[in-house]
């Protein structure tokens, strides 16, 4: 039978003290209850531990044995006692996530270093997915999580909103609407509008298309033939302009610049998990309220 690791705590202060009223002083317990917990272990034991007089405390041979061989034993148990702990909060394993190309320029990486910094014993894994790929592939248990942009449909899975963003364009510094500190839609709808290809993610695209649905003349929308090309080559012609999110300031290239929008309807990315959560989920998504609250990504 598995020793009362209480009372073995207590002896093993004890097996250094040589002396109850200092022991029980030193654990922060009443003398008698100390020795009631010695009476215990040895009974557990079915030996003598110490022998003890008025003047002294001299360990038995059984008492000398448990005294150099407990340590150990109890370091041990206190390691499995925290990986147990750490596994049961999320802290341990190995955590899969996906995000769509337009969250890699700042969302991911962010949350990713911040998933890595606080629980260094989840070995994390982030790749690029295409964006309608992501919500499958989380149902299917293919990966542990995914950021989207936007809501994206799909069964088996839970979404929460991680991040709400202006909505904007980016367009050269030399374009002749750069000057405005906000641009409105319509004057927007009067040059070239750049979307992505809807095939790589039909909510954004929608929704950014919807931004121009009431503009007259109808705007000339056009899909660049690359359809994620970073260098963002089609806009330096001055004239071009790319509906975006206002994540588009981190990742843009020299010679451009972003603005927003007036009254134009934000953005939004999501944290996509399964509906049936195991703890490194719920670890990252606790993670993420943190991040998101840290970075100001949500209104108060």
């Amino acid at each position: 039978m598995a020793p009362d690791t209480v009372s073995l705590r207590y002896f093993l202060v004890l097996a250094q003290e040589l002396n109850f009223t200092r022991a029980a002083a030193r654990i922060g317990i009443a003398q008698p209850a100390l020795s009631a917990r010695i009476r215990r272990l040895e009974k557990e034991l079915g030996n003598a531990l110490l022998v003890r007089d008025t003047r002294s405390v001299v360990l038995t041979a059984a008492g000398t044995a448990l005294a150099e061989s407990a340590p150990p034993a109890l370091a041990a148990l206190d390691r499995a006692w925290d990986t147990a702990r750490r596994a049961g909060a999320g802290e341990l394993g190995t955590l899969r996530i996906g995000y769509s190309l337009s969250a890699g320029a700042e969302t991911a990486p962010a949350l990713v270093d911040k998933v890595i910094r606080d629980t260094p014993g989840l070995e994390v894994g982030a790749v690029p997915m295409a964006t309608p790929e992501i919500s499958p592939a989380v149902a299917e248990g293919r990966i542990d999580a995914g950021i989207t942009r936007g809501e994206q449909p799909g069964r088996g899975v839970r979404r929460y909103l991680l991040r709400r963003e202006r909505t904007g364009v980016q367009l050269a510094q030399h374009h002749p609407l750069a000057g405005h500190a906000e641009i409105e839609i319509a004057d927007a709808a009067a040059y070239p509008l750049r979307l992505p290809d809807r095939a790589a993610n039909p909510v954004i695209h929608d929704q950014l298309a919807a931004l121009f649905r009431e503009t007259r003349p109808h705007p000339r929308f056009h899909t660049p033939a690359v359809s994620f090309d970073m260098s963002q080559r089609d806009l330096r012609d001055g004239v071009t302009l790319a509906p975006a999110g206002e994540a588009a300031v981190t990742a843009a290239p020299a010679g451009l610049t972003w603005r927003p929008l007036r009254g134009a309807p934000g953005l939004t990315f999501h944290l996509v998990l399964p509906r049936e959560q195991s703890p490194p989920h719920r670890r990252i998504r606790a993670v993420a309220t943190a991040v998101a609250r840290e970075l100001h990504w949500l209104p108060d």
